[in-house]
């Protein structure tokens, strides 16, 4: 079931809200649903219609979406939840971002809506029959623009759009400084180069250098600067001020009074005539530049993403006829066959049919070592193939691939927030009006108390305020270090499902392996099979095997293999029955034939103790003891060995050397896992658990508040990787496994894990630097801009130095985010 989070409701009141519903068969099911919503408080009346699958339900005030989801859902159905992407255009500080979300919620329907700064982009989480076109109107009455984007980042549009506009601030940058220079140094030429005042006086004139100053830094800010009225003054006048909002009343109070100074000096009092022209441009092009330098991070920051993208060919060699034609990678289909020649890209996933090489698949799994192929082996898209030729079957494309996921799960994990971003959702909702408040106090302390010319100082330090303040630190903090993180991940062939698993995995306390296929290689072999009395060892292997045979099971391959290596004959088994945990049974050659562990014979009455003695051999030597049963006998003890991964050592100790607790959850006896444990230097071991009892496994770790991480690759592992604080599934594993986990570790190498682990905390780290800069930034210079150094040393902060401070602040939180691109976990 879907697990919807608690949201702030609308304070509209629509007539109805309509609810997609899955699962409804009956009339019984209609009234279930019906009372189920009903019960929600708030909750006027609910009519369902199972023609339509649909709920209409009116609430008697603010709708409570979520509370009517989670009724369908304790009601024993599905309700319909859509997830839409946005791209969301004019957004430049948390301040935005708070905003776009906040009027995203108020649409009825909507059960939950995230903004990335970073990415641009909203995610909603809505029932079906909303209308989208109601979505973007929200976003729309808010002051931003909809940028609709596609479900899949396999387009360049994105990217394309990102750098379109980092040329066109480039230009406006350019063109900003070229009239702003020329300002400056008439304006403050005379501090830095004798005699620029007097040639000024003497060729140009006061009256006339007042006018030019006016007509460049009027070029400015309504020229470059145009982009900050544009966003800046209608959010004013919603009275939902933004970072534009901020420039445009520091910089306008700046150029009105140097106007009123310049036409009008009889307004204002003796003395306090002085112009500021050139602190509007200078702060117009500074904030410029700061938005330059901070979308050409931002690009940067994707670099992982747009790696991926750059994986996969443009072109496909495909058989038509008997000739290969070379297509565009949007016309294969599956089914196609295509050649692959040495050092070509393979297009798309598919099963080899002939030939044979290796393929580098490092850009995928992270592993350097070329992997070999052959006929019946799997390829997967973007990967390179080395000195062979094949041709191969393709099985999957476009946006089922194998990368298209990658992609997917990448873009879904960078958009996502993390439980740290709370405070800064909290703070950036009246952060603006803060420093709005914060400025007109400013303005009032200097005016009232401040020395003469007091208009002059409480103007000057009113902009500092409005200037310095920087809530687009504060939104850039998190998301970009999660985009750089999580890319970096996918690099190393590491892939954060969910965002929050990059915090929660830091977290834990334990590490808690699944053993077969996990901490082992997943292919176990037959070592020993020992008769009981009156059988002998292959005539037992060749009722074992052909009973195995039907079985999927890795040790019934195992057993499968040993007997046909040995040329042992099998026969067709009958009423063939698997109990997982127990063992398997049937009918071979008219005789009753059983296979398991030693807890699926005392059932039957069959005493397996006369093998006790081996058996402890077989377990201490880290050996699976199994038991063979033929009509109603004990005839043999069998042994597998399943051999453990080369790095699962390596991996071991790099967990111990982090300070982690590792676990070993395993079905076998105890006496094998104790020993394969001892081995390994595992710390604790949790053997003889069934299948289902993994859960409980999981939950009797997490006893005394341990933090559990739980890592497995098949079907039965899925709901420990549920169940646990966060979930990591081997990659060469079952979909099932993968769908429920947070993390994937792409190459099935458990060295995955510490350097999941080592990134996580690298991410977290890089994410609180960046928000105690962002609140350390504003916490600190907002007063130093406000002048309560002036009574101390007599220090006040110019308003062009704080636009400086204000738009290196952003860029400092992208730098310190893209170092996380060269971390290199060991």
């Amino acid at each position: 079931m879907t697990a919807f989070t608690q949201i702030e409701k609308s304070t509209a009141v629509p007539a109805s809200t309509d609810f997609g519903i899955e699962g409804m068969t009956c009339a019984s099911c209609v009234r279930r649903v019906e009372k189920a919503i009903s019960a929600v408080p708030g909750v006027a009346s609910a009519t369902v219609n199972l023609a339509t699958e649909r709920a209409t339900v009116q609430f008697t005030g603010a709708p409570d979406t979520n509370g009517v989801l989670l009724a369908i859902e304790k009601a024993g159905y599905e309700p319909k939840v859509v997830t839409r992407a946005f791209g969301i255009e004019g957004i430049t500080c948390a301040s935005c971002v708070s905003r776009v979300e906040k009027a995203l919620r108020t649409v009825p329907g909507v059960t939950d809506a995230s903004v990335n700064l970073a990415t641009e982009k909203a995610t909603v989480r809505f029932v079906s029959g909303v209308d989208v076109a109601a979505l973007e109107a929200a976003v729309r009455n808010a002051g931003y623009d909809v940028r609709r984007t596609k479900a899949s980042s396999a387009t360049a549009e994105p990217e394309d759009r990102r750098e379109l506009e980092t040329r066109r601030l480039k230009r406006l940058v350019i063109l900003s400084a070229l009239l702003t220079l020329p300002l400056f140094l008439v304006e403050m030429g005379s501090h830095f180069l004798p005699g620029v005042h007097e040639w000024i006086m003497e060729n140009i004139g006061m009256r006339h250098n007042l006018y030019i100053q006016f007509a460049l830094a009027t070029a400015v800010l309504f020229g470059p600067g145009l982009r900050f009225f544009r966003k800046g003054v209608p959010n004013l006048l919603r009275w939902t001020p933004d970072m534009n909002s901020l420039v445009v009343l520091g910089t306008t109070a700046a150029w009105g009074y140097s106007v009123v100074a310049t036409f009008a000096s009889g307004l204002l009092p003796s003395g306090t005539a002085n112009v500021y022209y050139e602190a509007a441009a200078v702060i117009v092009t500074l904030i410029l530049l700061g938005r330059f330098l901070e979308a050409r991070a931002k690009g940067r920051t994707s670099q992982a993403i747009k790696r991926l993208l750059g994986l996969q060919p443009k072109t496909a060699f495909v058989a038509h006829g008997d000739e290969f034609v070379e297509i565009q990678i949007g016309d294969v289909v599956v089914g196609d066959v295509i050649r692959i020649r040495p050092g070509e890209k393979v297009p798309v996933d598919g099963t080899v049919l002939e030939g044979s090489s290796y393929v580098d698949e490092s850009m995928i799994t992270g592993e350097p070592v070329p992997v070999q192929k052959a006929a019946g082996s799997e390829v997967v898209g973007g990967t390179i193939n080395k000195n062979g030729s094949f041709t191969f079957r393709a099985t999957k494309v476009g946006g089922d691939t194998l990368l298209a996921q990658i992609i997917k799960m990448v873009e879904a994990a960078q958009g996502s927030k993390l439980p740290i971003q709370a405070l800064v959702d909290k703070v950036t909702g009246w952060f603006v009006p803060a420093v709005i408040l914060a400025t007109i106090l400013t303005f009032a302390a200097w005016y009232v108390f401040g020395p003469s010319p007091a208009l002059t100082f409480a103007l000057v330090n009113a902009v500092a305020v409005l200037i310095i303040a920087c809530p687009c630190a504060m939104g850039l903090a998190t998301p970009t270090s999660i985009i750089v993180g999580t890319g970096r991940a996918a690099e190393l062939g590491i892939l954060f499902r969910k965002g929050e698993a990059l915090q929660s995995l830091r977290e834990a306390d334990v590490i808690a392996l699944d053993k077969t296929g996990t901490l082992t290689k997943g292919r176990p072999e037959l070592t020993d099979i020992v008769p009981a009395d009156g059988f002998k060892a292959d005539e037992v292997l060749s009722f074992v095997a052909s009973l195995e045979a039907l079985s999927e099971h890795p040790i019934a391959e195992a057993i499968v293999s040993a007997a046909k290596s040995k040329g042992i004959a099998l026969v067709p088994a009958t009423e063939f029955e698997a109990t997982p945990g127990f063992g398997v049974r049937g009918i071979v050659s008219g005789l009753p034939v059983l296979v398991g562990a030693d807890r699926a014979f005392s059932g039957i009455g069959v005493d397996v103790s006369p093998f006790v003695v081996e058996a402890e051999r077989l377990g201490n030597s880290g050996k699976s003891p199994l038991y063979a049963a033929i009509d109603g006998r004990l005839a043999a003890i069998i042994a597998v060995s399943d051999p453990i991964k080369d790095t699962t050592p390596q991996a071991i100790k790099a967990l111990h050397d982090l300070g982690l607790k590792v676990a070993m959850v395993t079905g076998d006896n105890r006496r094998t896992a104790e020993a394969i444990a001892k081995q390994l230097g595992i710390d604790e071991v949790v053997a003889e658990v069934l299948p289902d009892g993994k859960v409980d496994a999981v939950k009797r770790l997490r006893e005394g508040g341990r933090n559990v991480a739980f890592i497995g690759d098949g079907i039965n592992d899925a709901p420990a990787l549920t169940e646990a604080d966060v979930g990591i599934a081997v990659g060469t594993g079952t979909d099932i496994a993968i769908e429920s986990a947070d993390v994937v570790l792409m190459s099935g190498d458990l060295i995955g894990v510490p350097k999941a682990i080592a990134l996580s905390k690298a991410t977290i780290r890089n994410i609180k630097q960046n928000l105690f800069w962002a609140f350390a930034y504003n916490v600190s210079l907002v007063p130093v801009a406000a002048g309560v150094l002036y009574p101390l040393n007599g220090a006040l902060l110019s308003p062009i130095l704080a636009a400086a401070a204000m738009a290196m602040s952003s860029v400092f939180v992208l730098g310190n985010a893209l170092r996380l691109r060269s971390v290199n976990p060991a």
